[in-house]
């Protein structure tokens, strides 16, 4: 058994459990009740608790059995379920359609699937070596626009000041006609910002082909773009 936390269960029950509920009253008020503002909403709660992890079943079954513990716990989770969800419901995410009936992972391909990593760099300004802000930053797959696995990951990507010129992708399982075939991957990160020549950064990334989609962020599926340098016209890099 793999370490798992089990506040995250405990959570996203009541999170559904709770907007089950409000789904049911059919108040015309309503907050949003789609798959991704629960999530958004589980987010919240999560970040204001201690995690409680266990790796083995008998670490599950004394979470299960501390029961006043837990109702006190449970209070507390739904407390925060109500402040989560109006708050979401406030500033919802705009590349969603926000449809209720969504209660499911966005996520319709299934294995087996050849897994991208995420793919990750930092764009710098050639001149004075400062982090790049209010620029698109565009990842291409064999010269077309990369489909990424879900709305939470935009491309073309942003880049604005509190991420010190770093952008992120995930793009979208491809799928395979069993697990275990190995294939490359042609990409290339495009930019054209106004003040700067413009840039194409090519690279291939290799995938073996898996049973099933990973749908969690890991760190160990990254890949890691060089640092990007953009110039003014007539300013090339030196080699």
């Amino acid at each position: 058994m793999d370490i798992h936390n089990t506040t995250e269960d405990r959570v996203l029950g009541l999170v559904h459990e709770i907007f089950d509920s409000i789904e049911k009253e059919g108040k015309p008020d309503r907050p949003c009740t789609c798959y991704q503002c629960r999530l958004d909403t589980a987010c919240y709660v999560l970040n204001r608790l201690p995690p409680r992890y266990v790796v083995s079943s008998r670490g599950v079954a004394r979470s299960e059995s501390e029961t006043l513990e837990k109702q006190q716990e449970d209070a507390d989770i739904v407390s925060l379920i109500y402040e989560g969800l109006h708050k979401i419901a406030k500033s919802l995410r705009p590349h969603f359609t926000h449809n209720p009936a969504d209660k499911e992972s966005p996520a319709s391909i299934k294995g087996p699937v050849f897994n991208m990593p995420t793919i990750i760099g930092r764009v710098f300004n050639g001149v004075n070596f400062e982090p790049i802000s209010h620029i698109d930053v565009v990842l291409l797959e064999d010269g077309k626009l990369a489909p990424m696995i879900d709305p939470n990951w935009q491309n073309p990507y942003n880049l604005i000041p509190n991420t010190a010129g770093t952008f992120t992708f995930w793009p979208k399982p491809k799928p395979a006609e069993k697990a275990g075939l190995q294939r490359t991957f042609n990409f290339s990160i495009s930019i054209q910002a106004e003040g700067f020549e413009a840039l194409q950064h090519f690279f291939t990334i290799s995938v073996v082909s898996e049973e099933l989609v990973q749908t969690s962020y890991s760190m160990q599926r990254t890949y890691k773009v060089p640092d990007l340098y953009l110039f003014p016209p007539g300013n090339d890099e030196e080699s």
